[in-house]
């Protein structure tokens, strides 16, 4: 193994982000010359001797347990979702790595029902590299109308909305607040990464990412953690200007590295108000590009 691994770098972020009087030790101001914590004193704080949390952040020990990644968690500050971060990366460095190219990702039949049941609302079924599998014709007409409706039919081709948001100035103009964006798509891509150590097409997008978009370097170096759940975004759309939209993320049961991502508009608002007249106006282009279901297999 070489290098200190995504545990050990993580481990090493998450210690220079620390200052002594956040886990109230002395600060000795100029005379310190490393920034954060240094390595004996974070172990003093995890109680583990300081040769071994050396071994972590080196990569040179994968057996780390259960107790002493919560002690470690708890000295880091770290708060539930990068303490599960931390275990799943504890629990892929004790596993033989496997590489192997995945299957593209695909679409069940209650998938593609349960995106047509929620028609009236722009939504999109993301995979576990948030690829786009499949959106509705308002998901398509909010978030990506300059890109071809039928792209996330080519398994080869499929738009990412990692991709598009830090390459694609398009859906960079889309948000008001991009940079708060960019920190929550980078934050749930952590996560990804955290399952999914082995994937070579996810590491891939990362590497695409780093070499690319320095406003991407910059984020995933802060190595912060956090799953895309529910948040309001305000978006300057092209056609119907300032829309205000809530993008909940909900998991498919069958389907745990697919999610759906639907975005919502108050009652009575404005922002209703411009989804509907985004509908219209983009219906009569839709009618000729609507997606359709695979034909699903004859039962007997």
């Amino acid at each position: 193994m070489s290098g200190p691994g995504p545990l050990g770098t993580f481990l090493q972020a998450r210690r220079t982000r620390l200052r002594p009087e956040d886990v109230g030790l002395r600060d000795f101001g100029p005379r310190r010359r490393v920034a954060g914590l240094r390595r004996e004193e974070l172990a003093q704080l995890a109680g583990v001797s300081v040769s071994y949390y050396a071994r972590l952040e080196q990569g040179l020990s994968r057996g780390a347990s259960a107790e002493v990644l919560d002690a470690i968690a708890r000295a880091l500050l770290l708060d539930d979702h990068e303490h599960e971060h931390l275990v799943r990366l504890a629990g892929a460095a004790r596993r033989a790595p496997r590489v192997r190219r995945p299957r593209p990702e695909k679409l069940a039949d209650e998938t593609r029902d349960l995106l047509r049941a929620v028609d009236g609302a722009p939504a999109l079924v993301l995979g576990r590299r948030t690829d786009v599998l499949a959106w509705n014709a308002p998901g398509h007409a909010l978030l990506a109308g300059h890109l071809d409706f039928h792209g996330p039919d080519d398994p080869a081709g499929r738009p990412n909305t990692s991709r598009m948001l830090f390459l694609d100035p398009h859906c960079r103009e889309l948000y008001a607040d991009w940079q708060r964006k960019a920190r929550a798509v980078v934050g749930n891509l952590r996560v990804a990464v955290g399952r999914h150590p082995e994937d070579p097409l996810l590491a891939g997008l990362i590497g695409e990412l780093s070499m690319r978009s320095p406003e991407f370097v910059a984020l995933w170096a802060d190595h912060r953690v956090a799953p895309c759940d529910a948040a309001a975004y305000e978006l300057h759309h092209p056609v119907v200007g300032p829309v205000t939209v809530t993008q909940q993320t909900l998991s498919i049961a069958r389907s745990p590295d697919q999610v759906l991502v639907v975005c919502m508009t108050a009652a009575g608002s404005a922002s209703e108000e411009a989804l509907t007249l985004l509908r219209q106006v983009s219906e009569p282009r839709n009618d000729t590009r609507t997606q359709h279901p695979h034909p699903r297999k004859a039962t007997r």
